[in-house]
């Protein structure tokens, strides 16, 4: 499908509007960190939700709401102040290939950077670039793993400096950062701002970005990834990832 650059924009901009509005909650995993008001049990939330978010929808949001319960509805709070024995009944949780195991190294990793990094936001944003946040990514990988830790969790936070797309850790940046004045992304991480953001990349917003022509490469993958964001930065140099509605919506909604 080819189109004009007015024509392509406009197109996107009309779906921004579309799907960027509440009713796009009841059906997205974002509706779990929306359950919180604190900018900690937020942020804790949005993390573990979008580390589970692939596959089917119902699951990932059954799945969080799991989480949820198992950390007694205060994440920040059972994050912080644990103690060993507490981990136990986080054993039987599993999603995809995420299990319980994998779960307590996260709950283990997240004390670790809210006890000797002043929390998530003051991580990614010590090694933030003007315009990508691709190197964060990949730092806030290694503090993650600063401690003691299974092999088997690892694969489980993506690097983008190894080619990945990072889709999960991408969409959680964007909810974090991103103020739509919708009531959708949260925008409590004042100190970083959406030009920084990457589109989260999947199987949806790949094909459709195909079709558009915003993207020629086949994989979805790091290379992808900066190809796209550079084609949404033209678009919208403010607000890029703006368009991850669009092309979601597009894909998954209409069948594009």
């Amino acid at each position: 499908m080819k189109l004009k650059k007015s024509e392509l924009k406009e197109l996107l901009d009309e779906k921004v509007v579309l799907y960027n509005n509440p009713k796009f909650i009841d059906s997205d995993p974002i509706q779990i960190p929306h359950q919180f008001s604190k900018k900690e049990d937020i942020e804790i939330a949005a993390f573990l939700t979008a580390t589970i978010a692939w596959g089917n929808r119902k699951s990932i949001i059954k799945n969080a709401n799991k989480m949820m319960d198992l950390l007694d509805h205060s994440p920040f709070e059972f994050i912080t102040q644990h103690q060993d024995t507490d981990l136990e009944r986080l054993e039987p949780f599993v999603h995809r290939t995420f299990n319980g195991n994998d779960f307590m190294q996260f709950v283990e990793s997240l004390q670790h950077i809210y006890k000797n990094h002043n929390g998530l936001e003051a991580l990614f944003l010590k090694y933030a670039e003007k315009d990508s946040l691709q190197n964060s990514i990949h730092q806030f990988k290694k503090v993650f793993f600063e401690v003691p830790h299974l092999e088997r969790t690892q694969k489980h936070v993506s690097d983008p400096l190894k080619n990945s797309a990072a889709k999960r850790i991408n969409m959680f940046l964007r909810w974090m950062i991103r103020n739509d004045n919708a009531g959708v992304d949260f925008g409590i991480w004042k100190s970083l701002s959406p030009p920084q953001l990457s589109c989260p990349l999947d199987v949806h917003s790949g094909n459709v970005a195909r079709k558009l022509k915003l993207l020629n490469r086949k994989q979805n993958d790091g290379k992808a990834l900066a190809q796209l964001d550079k084609a949404l930065r033209k678009l919208d140099p403010k607000d890029p990832v703006k368009y991850d509605f669009a092309l979601f919506g597009l894909g998954v909604f209409e069948g594009f």
